[in-house]
C-alpha cells in the first residue's frame, strides 16, 4: 500500500496536518508554521507530496519528497 500525500489545511482557528482522503487529521497545531514543520517531516520520512493550503483553501505551496526520475530545478531550497 502506498503512502498518502500530506496536506496542511485550516482547522477552525488552528491548522491541521492531514493525509490525503483521511477522515481525521494526523495532528492539529496552533500555528501554520508548527503544522508545516510537522507535516514536512512526515512527508520527507514517507517520500510523498507535501501541500500547504492558505486560510481560503487555495494551494500556497507544494513540495515533493518522492523519488522523481526527472526532478525540476527547484529554486526555493
Amino acid at each position: 500500500m502506498s503512502k498518502k500525500n500530506i496536506h496542511i489545511t485550516p482547522h477552525g482557528d488552528k491548522w491541521a496536518v492531514t493525509r490525503e482522503n483521511a477522515e481525521r487529521a494526523s495532528s492539529v497545531h496552533d500555528t501554520q508554521k508548527e503544522a508545516i514543520n510537522d507535516g514536512r517531516e512526515m512527508a520527507k520520512k514517507d517520500g510523498v507530496e507535501f501541500t500547504i493550503h492558505g486560510r481560503d483553501g487555495k494551494i500556497r505551496d507544494k513540495d515533493s519528497y518522492g523519488k522523481d526520475p526527472c526532478p525540476p530545478k527547484d529554486k526555493k531550497h
